[in-house]
């Protein structure tokens, strides 16, 4: 029975981790799957009545970043890309932790790259490019005004210079791009830069300097192709948790959408404050409104695969000779849990450590400290790991005892089955009053494998989801964790330590069942040839840890049996 209940647990581990191998290479080589969605419907605007605007107004009005006055909506055409903007029309602004492009028509920013995130080990000086303008892998944030100015295309900033860059020892640099209608309606788009920060405060100045009262809302919108050509998903980290777009209203603070879902189901929702969010592995984007402000929340799909998200804003209205202020932050960067914390309520739950969140989100807290200390994340992991076992210590060593007891009962378990041959009833009644006297739990011996699968699970996610172990080296040929070993000495490494715990662990009555077990570390060793290293990392410690409790207890239950056969040779 004993035997039984641990095999079917090794056998429900090793699902898991087909499982999760199995997610992993879906994800390493994800199909592509084209979105299909319906037109967008005419929709009449009414701005004077403070209604809130349909997302297929704004398909139509976003895109082109200009002030709609159409009371019906159209596709927009592809935008150019980075190569066919005009050079004249791109300002650049470089800080220490962003390169941004933005082209002075409609104030749109093209491209965002992270120079602290290199895209690949091999070259560090090529950084991580999160937004872009190319058509095939286009991934843009816009925004702008939706008012009462007759325009047929987009607005055409002005800039005083075109290259922006934070010297040392400014906190912020600053761009501002000014329009003026010929009316004398004043616009000034303002993008402020700030030291160490990937939020960028873009400010939106309105003065009416015309005969006639202005009404208009502000949006902010993130628009990404999806999906992009299979050959370039690796250099957006095609391997993710999840991947699409999210949203924070005062209902729910967190809801992600898949890009399939998008297509089939526009989003409207109102609410006051929040964000939207478009997210992948490791790095995202998100526009955060005004948090004293109602918005609407939408998204669109354009062209069956330009998916975009965005708030519109309350009505504004301003009487001639007025003028307001009205700001917006946009965050393009990693997913690091203290920054996003400190943007917008809700915003660090972006981070997706799946179902087991609590405690990959405890594991990852763990970790951070201990490598706050010692400053490499292979060690830290092989520490929490040790903390883990001290943890659980007790736990398992019930759990080992009882399968060293169990070990020592095998010659009398063998003797009562050739006693009782067929009868399996009498054999059961005498396996049980034999556990019995000998104080040997059957099931205990489960319970350390129980125990380690939501761990796996959880450290799983963290390894793949948080950025701190992105490109995290460890040692030797161990450049980044959270990629598998390129020459799989871990995978092998972690087989032998478990065909060691076989081989320490009573080996089970049922001939077959034997062989499947000592089966499994040739098929474990083969499911996680392909898994982060930091995770081979992890089974390997606590495998090694497991061996060496259970050879001390296997010591101390021989050394107890030992003494009391000496006692009762001596009465």
């Amino acid at each position: 029975m004993a035997d039984s209940k641990r095999f079917f647990l090794y056998i429900a581990l090793a699902a898991v981790a087909f499982l999760l191998w199995n997610a992993w290479q879906t994800d390493h080589v994800r199909k592509q799957t084209k979105a299909t969605t319906t037109a967008p419907k005419t929709v009449k605007s009414d701005l004077t009545n403070n209604s809130t605007l349909p997302s297929a107004q704004i398909a139509g009005a976003t895109t082109a970043s200009t002030p709609a006055t159409s009371s019906s909506a159209t596709s927009p055409a592809p935008a150019p890309s980075l190569a066919q903007i005009p050079a004249s029309r791109i300002v650049s602004v470089k800080t220490d932790v962003l390169n941004v492009k933005i082209d002075t028509l409609g104030g749109t920013i093209i491209k965002a790259s992270l120079p602290g995130y290199p895209t690949t080990l091999k070259t560090p000086n090529d950084p991580f490019v999160l937004l872009n303008n190319n058509p095939a892998t286009k991934y843009i944030a816009q925004s702008g005004i939706i008012g009462t100015i007759p325009r047929k295309r987009p607005i055409q900033y002005t800039v005083a210079q075109q290259n922006y860059e934070l010297k040392d020892g400014q906190k912020q640099v600053v761009v501002k791009l000014n329009w003026r209608s010929p009316q004398g309606f004043l616009i000034t788009k303002q993008f402020t830069f700030t030291r160490d920060k990937y939020v960028t405060k873009v400010k939106f100045i309105l003065n009416n300097h015309t005969n006639k009262v202005w009404a208009g809302k502000i949006y902010t919108q993130l628009t990404r192709k999806w999906p992009i050509p299979r050959h370039q998903q690796s250099l957006l980290h095609a391997m993710t948790t999840f991947t699409g777009a999210a949203i924070s209203t005062p209902e729910k603070r967190y809801s992600k959408y898949k890009f399939k879902n998008l297509a089939k189901d526009n989003i409207s929702k109102t609410g006051q404050g929040g964000w939207v969010a478009m997210l992948q592995q490791y790095f995202l984007s998100a526009w955060i409104p005004n948090k004293d402000q109602n918005n609407h929340f939408y998204s669109h799909v354009t062209n069956g695969d330009l998916y975009s998200v965005g708030v519109v804003g309350p009505l504004l209205k301003l009487a001639p000779g007025q003028s307001l202020t009205n700001q917006a932050q946009l965050y393009m960067g990693p997913e690091i849990t203290s920054r996003l914390k400190a943007i917008a309520p809700g915003l660090d739950l972006t981070i997706d450590y799946g179902w087991l969140w609590f405690i990959s989100i405890l594991i990852f807290w763990l970790l951070k400290h201990i490598h706050d200390v010692i400053g490499n994340w292979g060690w830290s992991i092989i520490l929490v790991t040790v903390f883990i076992k001290a943890l659980f210590y007790k736990l398992s060593d019930m759990s080992y005892t009882s399968m060293a007891r169990m070990r020592k009962l095998q010659p009398k378990l063998e003797a009562l089955k050739k006693r009782f041959g067929d009868d399996k009833q009498g054999f059961s009644k005498a396996m049980m009053e034999l556990y019995r006297k000998e104080k040997a739990n059957p099931l205990g011996g489960c319970l350390p494998v129980l125990v380690q699968i939501p761990v796996f699970i959880a450290l799983y996610w963290v390894l793949i989801e948080s950025v701190q172990l992105r490109q995290a080296p460890f040692m030797f040929w161990i450049h980044d964790l959270s990629q598998p070993d390129p020459y799989y000495v871990l995978p092998i490494i972690m087989g032998i330590t478990m065909f060691v715990q076989q081989k320490l662990s009573p080996t089970p009555p049922d001939p077959m069942q034997a062989k499947i077990m000592l089966a499994l570390p040739v098929v474990f060793t083969i499911l996680f040839l392909h898994f982060p290293s930091g995770l081979m990392l992890y089974w390997i410690a606590n495998n090694s840890l497991s061996i060496l409790q259970q050879w001390y207890i296997m010591r101390k239950i021989d050394k107890q049996s030992a003494t009391s056969a000496k006692r009762i040779k001596r009465k």
